[in-house]
């Protein structure tokens, strides 16, 4: 096995993208989106007799007192989503050797899988990714899905499409509508989005990648969402909805029209990116109203190098986080 910087983008985006392990936080486009809002990006591969078996993409993160920190998103990726060994070993002793040249205390990662005991002191820490998700399965017909979404859910979309709401596929030149309503949403159900910066230059990612999608009535956006589509997983990301004719039930079929627009193309999986009962118990149970399979991942985990300025950063963030 060999270590190896990863150049070639459709090597990285067939791994990463496999079937039933699909990572669109590991792809190459969202490698390129996190270099614009974030930081210098890594992409390093361990290969085995020419052919791809991990991969890891990491994104140095600024910190203050001129610190910084590495961050993987739902990686390192393995072959068939299993845990090898030796890969393993190899795509972190590179990781820390990078982290060597650039001063990080920590890597910050959130694996799809378990991971053995490491030669490293791993901690775990607050979940940047949801580490709790449900996934429809999208082999199954339409009636099917129907049938295995939560009776309200059902009739709720079935009502928004007597009152002949439709869906309606934008770009960025319809920017300050998402946020509008992306923005009522927030204040509505009190969370904190990202920075406008972030959400356009998610719209400057290519369009097949990226799509956002309105549900509409008399020329009146009601509901919106963004929607990652990648490997064989479309997946539902961020999204609001007017506070005005909410009984109209727009999300709803938002929800419906974007699952069925994925089953038509060839996806096989749908993804809607993060439940919880405690932190968001509106969303968690308007996602479950839809049916599918609940996932359970590890969780985030710091891999520290440096003992000592990490626990000056925990402390800081500790208090931060009071305020």
């Amino acid at each position: 096995m060999k270590i190896i910087n990863i150049t070639n983008k459709e090597q990285l985006n067939n791994f990463v993208g496999q079937e039933k392990n699909s990572q669109f936080l590991q792809s190459w486009e969202w490698g390129e989106f996190q270099e614009k809002v974030s930081g210098i990006i890594w992409r390093i591969g361990i290969e085995d007799r020419g052919k791809l078996v991990c991969a890891a993409k990491i994104i140095k993160k600024s910190l203050p007192m001129g610190k910084s920190y590495f961050y993987c998103g739902r990686g390192p990726v393995f072959l068939n989503g299993a845990w090898d060994k030796e890969a393993g070993n190899l795509i972190f002793n590179e990781i820390k050797k990078i982290a060597g040249n650039e001063m990080v205390m920590f890597l910050r990662f959130d694996p799809t899988i378990t991971l053995p005991p490491l030669n490293y002191i791993i901690k775990k820490t607050l979940d940047v990714q949801p580490a709790n998700t449900l996934i429809l399965n999208l082999a199954k017909n339409e009636d099917d899905l129907l049938k295995e979404m939560h009776q309200k859910t059902r009739y709720n979309i079935r009502l928004a499409e007597k009152k002949e709401l439709k869906i309606t596929a934008a770009g960025k030149e319809r920017f300050d509508e998402f946020w509008q309503l992306l923005d009522q949403t927030a204040g509505r159900d009190k969370f904190r989005p990202h920075g406008i910066s972030y959400y356009k230059a998610m719209l400057d990612l290519p369009s097949d990648f990226i799509k956002l999608f309105f549900i509409e009535s008399k020329k009146k956006f009601l509901a919106c969402g963004l929607f990652s589509f990648f490997g064989d997983t479309a997946t539902y990301l961020h999204g609001g909805s007017a506070s005005e004719s909410r009984n109209l039930m727009a999300p709803f079929l938002l929800q419906w029209e974007v699952i069925k627009k994925a089953k038509a193309g060839g996806f096989k999986f749908y993804d809607f990116h993060g439940i919880d009962e405690k932190k968001w118990p509106g969303v968690t149970r308007f996602k479950k109203g839809f049916g599918g399979e609940e996932i359970n991942y590890p969780g985030t985990f710091d891999l520290v190098y440096d003992e000592g300025w990490y626990q000056v950063y925990k402390m800081i963030r500790k208090i931060r986080r009071s305020f």
